[in-house]
């Protein structure tokens, strides 16, 4: 399959803090958008250059004229990071920690750290995982973005998430998610396993995972982090899949932790 990869100026981000400092590139998971890090936006600002992107195919950004495939997502972030001047510690949640593992591997130079949260190796671990990822395309075709984020949505937090940040996921899920997009989305993920690539990856990475995360889960985060030459691993108690919306001052302490160590940004 031929990577498509858009242009930065296709790509539409939401941004704040000081363009001279760090860049912190948000990468959000598969049934989103750049919605999903108001938290970082507001809480990581004044450390950190923040930048969220709608990746292509979701929200504001432009539609791939063609399946990107996950290189084609990994480059198309890459773009990104060398127009803001790059490299990046490049934070992804889900489907975007799959993208920001591929981008370390394809990109190492543009990666100054990860930090994979809630995230998979890929679907392509597991034939039953894959197909299930590949049939998601027809589900949502058949139920259109209302009935699918409200079926899908509650299932990415805790459940004792307040009822308000239950509808904000409901929310950003039914106005992020089109096709083809989502589509291609899924494609890359069932197409998935990299398993093999973790050990070559170089970067320093921070690795967290909502205790009651039911997606993926806490065993595939640990596997990640085993996987990778550089890690430390972070259980955050009382967050399902979205810990970084569900529990958004633990998420960004240590964010900011990490930071710190990796990069002497003032904690």
């Amino acid at each position: 399959m031929t990577a498509a990869t858009l242009t930065a100026g296709a790509v539409h981000t939401r941004e704040a803090g000081d363009p001279d400092a760090p860049l912190l590139l948000c990468l959000h998971g598969i049934g989103s958008s750049s919605a999903a890090f108001a938290p970082q936006l507001d809480g990581l600002a004044d450390q950190v250059r923040v930048v969220a992107w709608d990746a292509p195919g979701y929200a504001d950004s432009a539609d791939p004229d063609h399946a990107p495939g996950l290189d084609g997502y990994a480059d198309t972030a890459a773009a990104l990071i060398r127009e803001r001047g790059g490299p990046a510690h490049v934070l992804g949640v889900s489907w975007g920690g799959v993208i920001a593992l591929r981008l370390a591997t394809r990109h190492p130079d543009l990666v100054a750290s990860l930090i994979v949260a809630d995230s998979s190796r890929g679907s392509g671990t597991d034939p039953d995982r894959a197909k299930a990822m590949r049939g998601r395309a027809g589900q949502f075709a058949a139920q259109g973005p209302e009935a699918f984020a409200a079926a899908r949505g509650p299932r990415l937090v805790s459940d004792g998430a307040p009822p308000e940040l239950v509808a904000r996921v409901v929310a950003t899920m039914a106005g992020s998610v089109r096709s083809p997009g989502y589509g291609y989305a899924a494609e890359a993920m069932a197409d998935a396993d990299l398993t093999d690539d973790l050990p070559a990856i170089t970067a320093p990475a921070l690795v967290l995972c909502g205790e009651q995360d039911t997606v993926t889960g806490t065993d595939e985060s640990q596997a990640i982090a085993g996987g990778l030459a550089k890690s430390v691993y972070v259980t955050l108690s009382g967050a399902g899949h979205l810990a970084n919306q569900e529990r958004p001052e633990a998420f960004n302490a240590w964010v900011r932790a990490h930071l710190h160590v990796v990069a002497r940004v003032p904690a």
